[in-house]
């Protein structure tokens, strides 16, 4: 029988999974950057950083399967390239980025190395970590979450207390919709379709509760996720907004963070705050490594050298787009995220309705209109703009890089309603 402290454990250990250092640099810049609108970018920023997220978890508690699981009624070659393509990106873009903000945040200011050597040790040492399964990076990650946390709480508290009240200006045109793309850079979305059938094969081991149970403890443990994330999230894009005229006009995503940090806590505390991201940073790609070896490792008959190989190609494309700056490596990811967020979101969508709304022909129609939607989201970051502003204006949305959200929604109401007329009828 699941107990309360059981809900709650659950909780904050979902919590560390979703809790990557690395989407530290976001919030305080939002902040910067929103002024007086802050609300109202939290409001877009939680929709794709938070609540979609959890509602991963939420379908993971209905499936109670695999990530394979999420795309299987599109097509088991969709739901097994969709799969690769989760574990490609994870170490081509978060996975580096963990490198490049340690250096930009525990390195650079107090050693004059170029990114390449951090990069380099960096990623030895998550390879070692990685084939040697080390015990030790989950006992520092569980010891990690708290203590950031608690100290971000400081932060927060110190920034909305002190703050001389003086606010830039917004220069966001459209905060809501700048909110909901930022939010793409935390990848919690494509993180929670991985980390939910991670909870679901530890719960399968145990084998001690039932389907419903489970289902129960997985769905309270994903709003105490939530709420966690809701308050930091939110607290770090205020806490940017209220000091928002103390920031230099073109600092990084690292600088506001490092200058968040000193305004509130000085040096020592910036510093020990550099030294437990750039930890959590660790664990982080670690984590990335390994699932991603394990999961090509699986579909190779369990084979120890292609766990092998994928750990050293991983480390190698994480030494190669680590050595860039992290602003770099957020522009980087623009594209590819244009690309995947919008098909996992209706993924995570269509796998929380109920069954009846959801069928193999909604499942695929769905994901399909989305994808030739979103390609002008996709193509908007690799093409000169100008080239596609006939096709966007037609597109509602387009402008804002959400072309695909109406099409898929028309598309998802169309099919029901066509099968409920069909059944009266």
């Amino acid at each position: 029988m699941i107990k309360t402290k059981d809900n709650w454990i659950a909780g904050f250990a979902l919590f560390s999974l979703f809790f990557g250092a690395g989407n530290l640099i976001l919030p305080p810049s939002l902040g910067t950057k929103s002024g007086a609108d802050w609300w109202i970018v939290v409001l877009g920023f939680v929709l794709t950083a938070v609540t979609i997220p959890i509602l991963a978890i939420f379908a993971h508690a209905k499936l109670q399967g695999t990530l394979y699981d999420f795309g299987k009624k599109v097509s088991p070659i969709f739901s097994t390239a969709y799969c690769m393509l989760i574990y490609v990106i994870a170490i081509a873009i978060p996975s580096p980025r963990t490198a490049a903000v340690t250096h930009e945040m525990a390195i650079q200011p107090f050693f004059e190395t170029k990114p390449i050597f951090t990069s380099i040790i960096y990623f030895g040492l998550v390879f070692v970590f990685a084939v040697n399964r080390n015990k030790i990076i989950s006992l520092i990650g569980k010891f990690l979450t708290p203590i950031i946390v608690l100290i971000l709480f400081i932060i927060i508290l110190i920034a909305a207390f002190s703050s001389s009240g003086s606010i830039s200006p917004s220069t966001f045109k459209t905060p809501f919709v700048d909110g909901i793309l930022e939010g793409y850079q935390t990848f919690d979305a494509i993180g929670g379709v991985v980390v939910g059938a991670v909870i679901i094969i530890s719960l399968n081991l145990k084998g001690n509760d039932s389907f419903d149970a489970r289902k129960k403890l997985i769905t309270k443990a994903g709003i105490i996720a939530g709420s966690g994330l809701l308050l930091i999230y939110g607290g770090l894009i205020l806490s940017g907004s209220l000091l928002s005229s103390t920031f230099a006009e073109n600092a990084s995503r690292t600088e506001i963070l490092s200058s968040l940090s000193t305004q509130t806590l000085g040096d020592f505390g910036t510093a020990f705050l550099s030294i437990l991201v750039a930890l959590a940073c660790f664990t982080t790609a670690v984590g990335i490594v390994t699932g991603t070896a394990d999961y090509i490792k699986g579909i190779c008959n369990d084979s120890k050298q292609a766990f092998i190989i994928t750990a050293v190609i991983s480390c190698i494309i994480g030494v190669i787009v680590g050595s860039y700056q992290v602003d770099f490596i957020i522009t980087l990811a623009i594209p590819a995220l244009m690309f995947l967020y919008p098909i996992t979101i209706v993924l995570i969508l269509l796998n929380i309705v109920p069954n009846k709304y959801a069928s193999k022909l909604v499942f695929r129609s769905v994901v399909l209109v989305t994808f030739i939607f979103s390609i002008t989201d996709f193509l908007g970051f690799i093409v000169p703009r100008e080239s596609l502003t006939g096709i966007k204006n037609v597109i509602p949305l387009a402008n804002s890089s959400l072309g695909w959200v109406l099409p898929a929604l028309i598309v998802f109401i169309g099919l029901n309603l066509k099968k409920f007329t069909l059944k009266t009828t």
